[in-house]
């Protein structure tokens, strides 16, 4: 039986990485083709990709397939692999495992499947990397704030203060035997909203790739994973949203292929109370929503999971602290943008990204 702790600094991928030049994010039609060569040949033609919108895990979800073979079962396949994703580890589904975990706190283990073991487990180990600054047991202080929802506002102290005491990931046991979760205290509750979407990212993906397919774009309210390459074997311009625009308004694009862009942000959800803005980003040692110099941090790596995980983790930490803690995590890049108009970059960020906009500047 191993016993980890949870007490997350929450978080909701508030990316906006819209694709341009033909590839993703423009309602026109022109932006919903992508031109493909044939060869050496000088003769081009349009790809219309295969696409579905689905509203789930309280966002908007965009699919685009660009190959011939797919067809309206694979997109149909994409909602039932959502539908189930969320029905397992959403703690706002009343039916689901998290909830049921969540339920059984301080009462009994509940089992739960591979899939949501995993995933649970996965959130521990950045947790235990961080020192708890990312905790998937954070669920009690995120209800409690309820931002991006209608009610929130500025719980009482004290009731913060209780709230803080069941935030803590070592209270939670994991029974890699049997796949039973149990929560220690009488009110602890998992969530995993910096993380889940992340991982839907990553399953559709491989959903596809079994398939055959191996260009598309898998947009989870801007956790974005650009697979493969474009038809024609260009890669995916990205544009990186700048945070004190509208979605769509980029600070400068990167050029990626078979890479996932994720940013966690303070311009999406929030609420303003008494002048303040508050955000929906928990620091877990406050009880309080992160308050520093940074409006959003973005991340480029492999896998979406790890994407989400990273860029709250790295929003909690700061920028010097983040900075050094992403230099030491493989095959990931990361990109810090101030209150201040200021970038903070790794080094492989800073090559990938063509700034197009001048009000904003490196300071690293």
């Amino acid at each position: 039986m191993k016993k980890y702790k949870l007490t997350i600094t929450l978080t909701t991928l508030a990316l906006f990485a819209s694709l341009l030049s033909g590839c993703f994010g423009n309602n026109n039609n022109a932006a919903d083709s992508t031109q493909i060569t044939s060869g050496n040949s000088s003769q081009y033609e349009t790809l219309e990709p295969l696409s579905q919108t689905y509203f789930i895990f309280d966002t908007v979800v965009n699919v685009k397939i660009y190959d011939t073979r797919a067809t309206k079962d694979n997109l149909q396949d994409i909602e039932n692999i959502l539908k189930n994703i969320d029905q397992k580890i959403s703690r706002n589904q009343e039916n689901s495992e998290i909830s049921k975990v969540n339920a059984k706190s301080g009462i009994a283990a509940v089992k739960v499947s591979e899939d949501t073991y995993d995933l649970v487990s996965k959130a521990l180990e950045y947790a235990e990397r961080t020192d708890g600054l990312f905790d998937p047991a954070i669920g009690k202080l995120v209800g409690l704030w309820n931002i991006g929802h209608e009610g929130a506002h500025v719980p009482a102290k004290e009731d913060i203060a209780e709230a803080l005491l069941l935030c803590d990931y070592h209270k939670v046991e994991m029974n890699d035997d049997t796949h039973e979760i149990y929560l220690q205290e009488k009110g602890m509750d998992i969530d995993l909203g910096s993380i889940g979407k992340g991982y839907a990212a990553d399953v559709i993906y491989d959903y596809l790739a079994d398939k055959g397919f191996n260009s598309a774009i898998i947009d989870l309210g801007g956790n974005v994973f650009a697979m493969g390459s474009k038809p024609g074997g260009k890669k995916w311009t990205v544009g990186v949203q700048d945070p004190t625009q509208e979605r769509g308004i980029s600070i400068g694009t990167i050029q990626v292929e078979d890479k996932t862009i994720v940013t966690s942000g303070i311009y999406e959800r929030f609420f303003i109370e008494n002048g303040k803005l508050y955000q929906h980003i928990l620091n877990p040692t406050t009880g309080y929503p992160v308050d520093n110099n940074i409006n959003s941090v973005t991340i480029v790596t492999n896998r979406s999971t790890d994407a989400d995980a990273l860029s709250t983790t790295l929003f909690v930490l700061g920028i010097e602290e983040g900075l050094k803690f992403i230099e030491n995590t493989p095959d990931a890049e990361a990109l810090f943008i101030s209150k201040d108009k200021k970038l903070y970059g790794t080094s492989g960020f800073k090559e990938l990204l063509n700034k197009t906009n001048d009000s904003y500047t490196f300071a690293n």
